[in-house]
């Protein structure tokens, strides 16, 4: 069996082991709910029955297995990588059973992890296309704190898209592919198989998750998929010094957009950047588009229809970033245009929802004026 043949094997193993151990956690709900179901409660709780949030379970243990099985070259590659993401894996999940571990632990937790993946591997973000910052990054300490908080902040982006059916999930997909593709056409194929590998072990638990919503991503599995997609970007350029810094960034486009955008729109309205809100681009497209279009729609699949919308805007940048790959000077307006494009169609869903939510009030309050009309008048009372 060549190595190709054994990668697709093993990427098939982790695909069923993944599926298979999710439709388990589902199908175990009522032993374990008391500690893993997700209430339908809260900001940016849009399900409408309670859900178990342990899906990184399911994940994980398909990366173990998938990595066992792997070529020794695949292991070289893929097992500093598994047990560097033990941190973010933990505190994630022990926030999905606990609800006590703060934003702050968590983050700090996904950056000790990239810390802990450059003692094990000695990989780190040694070039970002911006010369002043490049010169910064020669001195080792910078360049692994820098890397370390790059890593961070992209597994809490994919924490914060992770609010309907498939949507994380499907987004870290189409980063995951987009890599695979740079890596192969940049002469590094046990990178991009190692990406694939990833893709096809996330793809059992999305079989699970898209379109019914029968298990979540939760925490655990947010900062795990975060974490393998960023640092799986920063070894691509590491290892391949003709691929463009920009052109990772723009694989993992989508969610650092939302979350530049948050903070940034928080900061605006004098809002703390980490207090939850229902504005994220997703959630109005719940209420613009799925709210109003597939209203007949079962509650589990208005909120499936929400994630299509959104790996759009994931997969344009994407497709540039494999396009443009080894083109800084192409792949710089290829990112303003990205973002335009996500800025854009933010402005038509929030313009949207804003209009919808006028509708309802004024339906609301002609019910409301319509009603004393409709009462009965009292019988008088006889003596």
């Amino acid at each position: 069996m060549d190595r190709l043949e054994t990668h697709f094997l093993v990427s098939e193993v982790g695909l069923t082991v993944s599926l298979v151990f999710s439709l388990v956690l589902v199908a175990t709900t009522r032993w374990h709910g008391r500690f893993t179901l997700d209430a339908t409660r809260g900001v940016q709780k849009f399900h409408s029955a309670p859900t178990p949030r342990i899906g990184g379970l399911a994940i994980m243990l398909g990366l173990f297995v998938a990595c066992a099985l792997s070529s020794d070259a695949q292991q070289d590659l893929f097992a500093p990588l598994l047990l560097a993401s033990l941190p973010a894996f933990l505190f994630g999940m022990a926030e999905d059973l606990t609800r006590r571990v703060s934003i702050g632990a968590r983050l700090l937790a996904t950056m000790a992890s990239g810390v802990l993946c450059w003692a094990l591997t000695d990989v780190r973000i040694l070039e970002t296309g911006v010369d002043p910052v490049d010169a910064l990054l020669t001195w080792l300490p910078l360049s692994v704190l820098f890397t370390a908080f790059a890593v961070g902040g992209v597994a809490n982006a994919v924490n914060i898209i992770d609010g309907f059916n498939g949507l994380a999930s499907g987004t870290v997909i189409i980063g995951l592919v987009a890599l695979g593709f740079i890596a192969d056409g940049s002469g590094d194929p046990e990178l991009a198989r190692l990406c694939f590998l990833v893709c096809a072990v996330t793809a059992g638990f999305f079989l699970v998750n898209f379109p019914f919503g029968k298990l979540f991503l939760g925490d655990g599995g947010a900062y795990l998929l975060g974490f393998l997609l960023s640092w799986l970007s920063v070894m691509l350029v590491y290892r391949n010094p003709d691929v463009s810094p920009w052109a990772p960034l723009m694989a993992c486009a989508y969610p650092v957009f939302e979350t530049v955008f948050t903070i940034a729109r928080r900061l605006w309205c004098r809002r703390h950047p980490g207090q939850p809100d229902s504005c994220h681009l997703h959630s109005l497209v719940k209420i613009a588009i799925t709210g109003r279009y597939f209203r007949f729609f079962s509650a589990s699949l208005r909120n499936a229809c929400v994630s299509p919308f959104s790996w759009i805007i994931a997969a344009v940048p994407a497709m540039l970033a494999v396009r443009l790959a080894d083109n800084s000077a192409a792949l710089l307006p290829a990112t303003a245009a990205s973002f335009a494009l996500y800025l854009g169609f933010y402005w038509y869903v929030a313009h949207a929802a804003r209009a919808r939510r006028r509708r309802v009030m004024r339906s609301q309050a002609r019910l409301a004026a319509a009603l004393p009309a409709l009462a009965p008048e009292p019988e008088p009372v006889q003596s």
